[in-house]
């Protein structure tokens, strides 16, 4: 007979044989809630069912959510370590593997000093190995050279957060609020593909009443459902939200009170935006005075709304003030701090916001310490047991770790949970970086383009082969849970870095015999900290579903909603920004005419190192393309399915044409989730933005020709 588990009246199918497991989903910051089917005899996974129950995403999956249980078991799955011998890998026993490896750093370390070694870190992982990263680079290496992933998504956004609202949390509200907000200002975010489990809260909002204004060079998914579509040149988002912050003043929509008594700089603000007027504000962008104006209002107008943002705002040179200017609006209409309204941004990888706020930075310690605060480094030296003199300074951004190695000073990498071979910009130079290199080590489930460059490939779990915690895009805190045992010879990640750790002679300081043993140093290293979890614990985040930080102690409620009172800077008040705008790294010339921008599609997943071995996803987008306008084509005699070359300054690849009129007509947009020939980080620009160090991925001059 079959058994059921009921959750709020929804029954879930058990086969007889099976059980369900709950956890959440691998993917992105939405982290969609989930039960794995099991084979209770095998221990084998077998399916997926959606979870109806988990407030965010009540029971929605996307196409990658549903097919994700399928990597845990492929047959690409790597089992034992493989060390490189004569060009070719071969498989190792972990002893042999870790002798080399022991060593190389070793000697790497000797001929050079501790700085020869780097790590190069990733955020689709659990908050407890995100922490031990940092961990292990600076005390279990005793390295300066740590980076992560995070710095090609989410850092932007962090560091526009910072300079105006004084904390960097994803979401100042929790997204079943949304429901019930007047007006969306998204820009950057093709939400219908890259989140789309979130879309279902704009649409019920919109039932209601509510509007949406998307502010986007492609007519999106997600554009078209929209009141207002600002289909604006790449680029060119801080003279858009300038220009609405004009007439946000003009039209007398600011909330005066909340201004005087919560902001700084309103009267600079004012100055700046005098210029912007409509029309100028169109030459700029390219959008019509029209639409400027609706959107103004709508927004102006609204009692609730919510300014939320992507990447398409965030990885540009000037992404920090893009996000700046865009959460400025936000202020002025006196929205963060209350019900259903207030800033987002769409977090990309799965713990994209847990991952950046324990130590993965450059520059940062657990908790959102700055390293470069004596206090910071006193406390955690003294969590981890070390001596504040041996805390290794600040190093540099990822991109420009590459920068080092190719300077020489960078001899050796240990590359966890990333592919930046493919997410890169600039891929060639990326490429050359990783051939310098005297010793690579890649720390990876399946073989990537990035272990295909290494000397030793440790096999790692999925994410149903461990457990922990995860921070979703709300700053939420929820549970991971162990599916199944690990697969062959794989070990999780933290059991990897402590093994190395002790090899490295730092063995007292990894101690670990479980992820929730990590989890418990974790929350001590946070408290205190900015991004505080101590007091979130695994059994409050079971029974209240997730536990939304900051949480600074067992009693605390945590914090839905940020910024009720006041702000996170030094004097309590959010600082508006006055920026202006200011050109792309890169413009259209006579030999490179027009825009290329890149993105995702709703079938990939960042590099596609896991979702181009799924046959579904495959079957629905094989190969990338180059979307753009047929008056653009015929430019060049081109036809949907023609091949195109595309060139920028760094390279060329060509790709089939795919032609729609839902894009500007002088704009080219290529998806990113493929590698080596069919990478277009091969043609992207690696100009970085001068505070957060964000490559600008979403704008770059290009050339056009018929294959």
């Amino acid at each position: 007979m079959s058994q059921y588990i009921v959750k709020e009246g929804v029954k879930n199918l058990i086969k007889p044989g099976e059980k369900l497991i709950t956890t959440h989903c691998c993917y992105c910051g939405m982290q969609c809630g989930m039960h794995i089917r099991v084979n209770e005899k095998t221990g084998s996974v077998v399916g997926v069912e959606p979870r109806y129950d988990w407030p965010v995403t009540m029971g929605k999956m996307c196409p990658k959510g549903v097919t994700a249980y399928q990597t845990v078991e492929h047959k690409d799955r790597i089992l034992k370590p493989l060390i490189k011998k004569n060009g070719k890998f071969v498989e190792s026993s972990w002893e042999e593997a870790y002798d080399l490896i022991e060593k190389n750093f070793k000697k790497l370390q000797a001929e050079h000093g501790k700085d020869a070694l780097s790590v190069f870190g990733g955020v689709s992982m659990t908050n407890e190995k995100c922490y031990l990263v940092g961990k292990y680079a600076r005390v279990g290496l005793g390295t300066r050279y740590l980076d992560y992933n995070g710095r090609f998504c989410m850092s932007s956004a962090a560091g526009g957060a910072l300079g105006t609202l004084g904390v960097d949390r994803g979401s100042t509200l929790p997204w079943p609020e949304l429901e019930h907000s007047d007006c969306f200002f998204i820009a950057g975010s093709n939400t219908a593909e890259c989140h789309p489990t979130s879309i279902q809260w704009f649409w019920k909002a919109k039932d209601k009443g509510a509007k949406l204004i998307v502010a986007d060079p492609r007519e999106t998914a997600t554009a078209r459902i929209a009141d207002v579509h600002l289909d604006l040149k790449s680029g060119t988002d801080s003279a858009l939200a300038n220009g609405i912050m004009h007439l946000l003043v003009k039209e007398g929509y600011v909330d005066e009170d909340y201004v005087k008594n919560r902001c700084n700089n309103y009267e600079e603000l004012k100055e700046n935006v005098k210029y912007w007027t409509p029309d100028y504000t169109s030459q700029i962008t390219g959008v019509a005075v029209e639409k400027i104006i609706k959107a103004a209002h709508i927004f102006g107008m609204s009692p609730r709304s919510v300014v939320m943002f992507a990447r398409g705002v965030e990885q540009q040179s000037k992404g920090v003030d893009n996000v700046a200017l865009y959460t400025s609006m936000a202020l002025l209409r006196g929205q963060i701090g209350k019900f259903a309204s207030g800033v987002a941004t769409f977090t990309g990888q799965g713990n994209g916001q847990g991952g950046r706020e324990h130590g993965q930075k450059a520059d940062l310690l657990p908790g959102y310490r700055k390293l470069t605060d004596p206090k910071a480094v006193e406390y955690i030296s003294g969590v981890w047991g070390i001596d504040p003199k041996d805390m290794p300074k600040p190093g540099v951004s990822a991109y420009e770790m590459f920068d080092e190695i190719q300077a020489g000073n960078i001899r050796g990498m240990h590359v966890i949970c990333s592919n930046p071979a493919v997410s890169a910009p600039n891929s060639e130079y990326i490429w050359s970086g990783f051939k310098k290199l005297d010793f690579l080590v890649v720390s990876d489930f399946f073989l990537s383009e990035t272990a295909e460059f290494a000397d030793v490939v440790l096999p790692t779990t999925t994410w149903a082969e461990d457990e922990g915690t995860t921070t979703n895009l709300e700053g939420r805190v929820i549970r991971i849970r162990k599916v199944r045992e690990p697969l062959g010879e794989s070990k999780t990640d933290w059991e990897i870095m402590r093994d190395i750790a002790q090899r490295m002679g730092k063995g007292k300081h990894f101690e670990y015999e479980n992820a929730r043993q990590i989890f418990e140093e974790f929350r001590i290293a946070t408290k205190g900290g900015v991004a505080d979890y101590s007091g979130i614990t695994w059994e409050r985040i079971d029974k209240e579903d997730g536990v939304f930080w900051p949480c600074p102690s067992e009693d605390h409620p945590g914090t839905p909603t940020m910024f009720k009172e006041k702000f996170g800077t030094p004097d309590g008040r959010a600082n508006l920004a006055v920026v202006d705008w200011k050109e792309p790294g890169e413009i259209p010339t006579e030999e490179y005419p027009h825009i290329l921008t890149t993105g995702r599609v709703v079938f990939h997943y960042l590099s596609g190192n896991q979702t181009r071995r799924v046959d579904f996803l495959m079957e629905q987008c094989p190969v990338p393309f180059a979307e753009m306008h047929p008056d653009l084509a015929t430019q060049y005699n081109l036809s949907n399915g023609d091949k195109v070359k595309l060139t920028t300054r760094r390279s060329e690849m060509t790709v089939e044409v795919k032609l729609t009129k839902a894009i500007r007509n002088d704009t080219v947009f290529v998806p990113y989730h493929w590698g080596k020939e069919l990478s277009v980080n091969q043609l992207t620009n690696p100009c970085l933005d001068p505070k957060s160090r964000m490559p600008e991925f979403k704008v770059c001059a290009v050339k056009l020709e018929k294959a």
